[in-house]
């Protein structure tokens, strides 16, 4: 499940199912909320539609909304979010080694990226805790804020990171590129026809997902 956005407050929420590619359900939404995920989810079983598992892109506080599914956090948006704080080049040793142990989450086990974070933590904890002293307050704060947010997000998300590899027998995907993927077709054949009012484009996205 994921929402791509068409302009400001106008986006579609949709929930697709892995295994047959088929779209189980589809809202329009001004704001992505996880209020909207859980309705969607929880209407989508009164359908009676077994939900066996959830990959998603990990938004803050969504996982413990279901607690009894299985959750798998879309890996690629794990990196996204490293990229987002440390860039793509960053200036530091220890934010390099960082990016870099999160460029290979998608091809290290559980066991291995889990040493690999324990490992940066034990060799950059002291640069990591690192504080500064702020001139016009004299109270400290930490000094590479995002480094730690960085870790930080890797260390909270871990549990979700790899549920794929928990439930082997479930064949849930890492990540959630099936749907991105159909997002970006969508987004593509909209362009070529600029100039929609927010009616048509309701009535082109309706006909994209019964496709």
């Amino acid at each position: 499940m994921d929402t791509t956005y068409f302009g400001r407050n106008f986006g579609v929420m949709v929930f697709k199912d892995s295994m047959s590619g088929k779209t189980l359900l589809k809202k329009y939404v001004k704001y992505e909320t996880n209020l909207l995920y859980l309705t969607g989810i929880e209407e989508i079983i009164r359908r009676g539609i077994f939900v066996q598992s959830i990959i998603c892109d990990g938004r803050r506080g969504l996982f413990s909304l279901f607690a009894d599914i299985p959750m798998q956090m879309c890996q690629f948006h794990q990196i996204q979010i490293i990229t987002r704080y440390l860039t793509r080049n960053p200036q530091t040793q220890a934010a390099k080694e960082l990016r870099k142990l999160a460029l290979q989450l998608t091809t290290l086990s559980k066991a291995e990226f889990t040493k690999g974070l324990e490992n940066w933590y034990l060799k950059w904890s002291d640069f990591f805790n690192q504080r500064s002293i702020s001139t016009t307050t004299g109270k400290t704060f930490f000094t590479h804020k995002k480094l730690r947010s960085a870790y930080l997000s890797l260390k909270r998300n871990l549990p979700w990171l790899f549920t794929f590899e928990d439930y082997k027998e479930l064949n849930i995907p890492n990540t959630t590129n099936a749907l991105e993927g159909c997002f970006a077709h969508l987004k593509n054949k909209l362009r070529n026809h600029n100039g929609l009012s927010k009616e048509h484009k309701t009535k082109f996205i309706d006909g994209f997902f019964k496709a």
